[in-house]
């Protein structure tokens, strides 16, 4: 998945095309990128929207929506500490000509990373895109080592055991998890360790 509705047009994975592809895959459940405070949020007032750490746009537009009219159980499984979270920026510790240089190369490897999201059936859903996107992240891991443990793996070990609750609270269920592109390396090779589960990835 991609946040920004401009990208997703631009490359074809509108929210028709999602949709087509959860209808097909036909999960029971969806495990989304999704803070559960935010899940409570949406649960008591649906059309309560503009406050920091909501979901992005396509949970209100399509997923949220489509799992009500389906009956798809839906487990929230993202994490972040909002109240520290810019604390914990990348470049926190550049400023000046420095993080100038930064951010253009922070630029350059999303170019790089946009270049490789159509070598897949689904666009940002292809190992092209992921190598790329590994690569990134150990470029910024050696920016800020502190940074990305906090911003990046932490998140992840607590977006897996999400998961992993998830998978216990509905055994032999056909589980679908729609996160950022950016995060497809990381879960695909987290739930590839795991016994007893059938992956497919991408789902086409």
């Amino acid at each position: 998945m991609v946040h920004n509705e401009e990208l997703r047009i631009q490359h074809g994975l509108t929210l028709e095309t999602i949709k087509a592809l959860i209808l097909d895959f036909d999960p029971d459940v969806i495990c989304g990128e999704v803070l559960p405070a935010s899940w409570d949020k949406y649960r008591q007032n649906s059309l309560d929207r503009g406050y920091w750490g909501e979901p992005p746009s396509e949970y209100y537009e399509l997923i949220f929506p489509l799992c009500e009219e389906k009956g798809y159980a839906f487990e929230p499984i993202d994490w972040v500490e909002l109240d520290v979270w810019n604390d914990f920026d990348y470049m926190r510790h550049y400023s000046g000509e420095a993080r100038i240089k930064l951010e253009a190369k922070s630029d350059e490897w999303w170019e790089k990373q946009l270049a490789a999201a159509g070598k897949g059936e689904i666009a940002f859903n292809c190992e092209a895109f992921d190598e790329t996107t590994r690569l990134k992240y150990q470029w910024l891991e050696r920016l800020d080592a502190e940074a990305h443990a906090f911003r990046w793996t932490g998140r992840h070990i607590i977006m897996m055991q999400r998961i992993k609750n998830a998978i216990k609270r509905h055994p032999g269920k056909k589980m679908l998890c729609i996160v950022g592109a950016d995060h497809n390396h990381v879960l695909n090779e987290e739930l590839r360790k795991m016994e007893q589960l059938e992956l497919f990835y991408p789902i086409k």
